[in-house]
């Protein structure tokens, strides 16, 4: 699947939404079930990753660094019943490039 993100640092950050609607994307409840994963990023590059839902002032951060992306975030968000996770997929530093232990992916595309 293709999601939008941005960098922070060596993190990658996400949105976990389903085009605004209510039910939380599949991807997200997998991540939050097994957080380690990998993404594939456009070209072809390959990151393992730790997902985790960012909490607190990090997420107030991230929910405004979004806002700069998309002056409608806030309107958009408040169509879904709860509050929006900001996901955050840091580098894993244990298990170099390209090791084939996992089966899934998400494929991330700038946005």
């Amino acid at each position: 699947m293709i999601l939008g993100y941005f960098e922070d640092g060596p993190n990658l950050v996400s949105m976990a939404m389903n085009g605004w609607g209510a039910a939380e994307p599949a991807w997200w409840l997998n991540l939050q079930a097994d957080p380690d994963s990998f993404v594939e990023l456009a070209g072809g590059t390959r990151r393992e990753v730790l997902g985790r839902p960012a909490v607190g002032g990090e997420r107030e951060r991230l929910w405004q660094r979004w806002r700069e992306l998309d002056r409608n975030l806030d309107s958009y968000a408040a169509r879904r019943p709860h509050a929006t996770a900001v996901v955050v997929l840091e580098p894993r530093a244990d298990r170099p490039s390209g090791d084939p232990a996992r089966a899934e992916s998400v494929r991330g595309g700038s946005s």
